[in-house]
């Protein structure tokens, strides 16, 4: 054998020696490590401890993992390992099981060395996770999806998202970190002014005894941003949470609160969740993975903030006593504004479901009844004594006027009581119960996001009742809301349907026969002649109204009413006690003086 070749084979037996010992050194520290990492993801704390140079903080380190995260599961791999001499480094991939579905995967690294007995983990909070540093967690958190927001139909929001924080004291961090008595005295000092009622040794007393952070109070959303910065202290945990609030508080707030809790977990989109890294005191010192939330699609609603705008201003200037006025879109029967004043805001929403006597507005409906069974039209002469005896009942008009014989629309704009009550006398004990199902009065709707109550016609076989139903003066009872459904009906040639939400439909239960259109078409010329000659002059320079004044008697005096329309337009007014017709006429002028005649939902 020449000498270059034995030096080419020695040459070769020694790179197979020398790769054969780096194969065994891989192996060697890549077992150690997936020995230390299996029992770390078998939940076998101590075992997996057991591998590392400190056992007992290690232990405690891969504890606090599994229950920061709260993780249901736990799979590991070793991947590439690095040797240099006596120390190693192996890459590490976990992939945890979380709550709801959720799995989160990242990649550090493990370190080890070499003794006499083999590789072992220096332990560092780095081999759970490259971010965690000595004497930190990882905790789960979910991230509270945005509310979607509401809308009113002209596509301004009206309802947004919100943040409030949620604030709790965590006796046990804060004995971590200081003084027990220390932090509560410095959280109460903070929190007083928005948060009253706190006392330094309840809390310090109850907060020591439980195993949970006791919770202290609810913070608005510029609060919790305002006094982030000053709740720094130990112990303090401030948890934030997304809640839909008016942007408006002057917009329909009574209507709102309501929309807010039908729409519920509807303008919940889907939760998001992060994974942070968590000082002792609590405080979040880094977020290492976030998954963002979903938000819902908005909601839509049938208000109108022009409408709702304008109608809000005219019933703000009543002082003094309840005042209302609903407006709905005729054709359609989505209503386009609820206002009540502060005085009826107090009765929660009777705009919608109080039950008034609707005076001389129910003239409406008895004029329909009267057409419809062909009983009278509006150029057929009726009598307007200044007043009338039917049964045992004498009926006067207001203030005793008389105006002797007259076409049936010039009764109806004057408001003749006399002339109505004689109508309803002669008439069946169905005919007006009929009639006010047919204008929708009647009807019971369930309308989302929104208590409904429009009004009350029963059938009348006692005659001198039938004849003070007539008038509105009887035991019918109509809301705003009602009384602009029966306007709307006269309107559109049929009763609309109130709707408040644009995605979800009213359900209508009860009779709605139908009533043929001319009596409609006959009943607007009468409506016209209230704006042009009659009780209503006072609202003629707000475009082509049509209307019907009522001034109901009630304990206590009397309910200004109006209701008609303009335009695609039905409107109710009412004013609780508010005495004379012109008061209710007088405020829908100024309502519909804010709404331009052009103006269309």
């Amino acid at each position: 054998m020449n000498l270059r070749r034995t030096l080419a084979l020695i040459s070769a037996l020694v790179l197979v020696v020398t790769a054969s010992a780096c194969s065994s050194e891989d192996d060697s520290a890549r077992e150690a490590a997936e020995e230390f990492i299996s029992a770390f993801a078998a939940r076998d704390f101590d075992a997996a401890a057991g591998q590392t140079t400190d056992p007992a903080a290690a232990s405690a380190g891969l504890r606090s993992a599994w229950e920061g995260l709260g993780a249901t599961g736990l799979s590991a791999r070793a991947g590439r390992v690095h040797i240099d001499q006596d120390v190693a480094e192996v890459d590490v991939t976990y992939d945890w099981e979380l709550s709801r579905g959720r799995t989160w995967e990242y990649t550090t690294k493990i370190a080890l060395g070499r003794n006499d007995v083999g590789w072992s983990v220096r332990w560092r909070s780095t081999a759970v996770h490259p971010k965690l540093g000595t004497d930190q967690h990882l905790q789960l958190s979910d991230l509270s999806p945005p509310r979607a927001t509401v809308n009113e139909s002209d596509g301004s929001e009206v309802m947004v998202n919100g943040i409030i924080g949620s604030v709790f004291f965590d006796a046990e961090a804060a004995a971590a970190e200081g003084d027990v008595f220390d932090s509560v005295t410095r959280t109460v000092a903070t929190l007083t002014p928005v948060v009253p009622g706190l006392r330094v040794q309840t809390i310090a007393e109850k907060s020591t005894a439980s195993d949970e952070p006791l919770f202290l109070g609810r913070l608005s959303g510029a609060d919790t941003e305002r006094l982030r910065e000053q709740l720094a202290i130990p112990g303090v945990v401030l948890r934030e949470e997304s809640v839909l609030e008016p942007r408006d508080p002057g917009f329909a707030s009574p209507v709102l609160a309501r929309v807010k809790n039908e729409v519920g977990n509807d303008i919940v989109g889907t939760a998001g969740w992060r994974v942070a890294v968590v000082n002792p005191s609590g405080l979040v010192a880094d977020v290492v993975s976030t998954h963002r939330s979903v938000p819902a699609p908005a909601v839509s609603l049938t208000l109108s903030r022009t409408v709702q705008d304008a109608a809000q201003r005219a019933v703000n200037a009543v002082q003094g006593k309840q005042a209302m006025t609903v407006a709905i879109q005729a054709s359609t029967g989505k209503i386009l504004a609820i206002a009540q004043n502060p005085e009826a805001d107090g009765q929660g929403l009777p705009a919608t479901t109080g039950q008034f006597p609707p005076g001389s507005t129910f003239k409406m409906v008895t004029s329909a009844a009267a057409m419809n069974a062909e009983m009278s039209n509006p150029d057929a002469l009726v009598p307007c004594p200044g007043e009338i005896t039917i049964g045992d009942r004498t009926i006067p008009n207001y203030n005793g006027f008389a105006l002797g014989t007259v076409p049936l629309t010039q009764a109806f704009a004057a408001s003749c009581n006399t002339s109505f009550a004689d109508l309803a006398s002669r008439m069946g004990p169905s005919d007006l119960a009929h009639a006010a199902a047919a204008m929708g009065l009647t009807a019971q709707y369930t309308v989302p996001g929104l208590d409904v109550q429009t009004g009350s016609v029963p059938i009348e076989p006692d005659l001198v009742m039938r004849t003070v139903d007539g008038f509105g003066q009887g035991t019918v009872l109509a809301s705003p809301l009602g009384m602009a459904t029966v306007a709307g009906a006269a309107a559109a040639g049929k009763p609309p349907v109130p709707q408040l939400m644009n995605d979800r439909e009213t359900k209508v239960e009860g009779p709605r026969p139908p009533l043929d259109e001319s009596v409609y078409a006959r009943l607007r010329g009468m409506m016209r002649a209230v704006v042009t000659g009659g009780t209503a002059t006072s609202i003629a320079g707000q475009g082509e109204v049509f209307g019907k004044t009522g001034e109901a008697e009630a304990a206590g005096g009397s309910h200004a009413w109006f209701a008609g329309y303009r335009g695609d337009i039905a409107f109710a007014t009412l004013i609780v006690l508010g005495g004379d017709s012109t008061n209710a006429v007088n405020v829908t002028a100024d309502f519909l003086s804010g709404v331009p005649v052009d103006y269309r939902p």
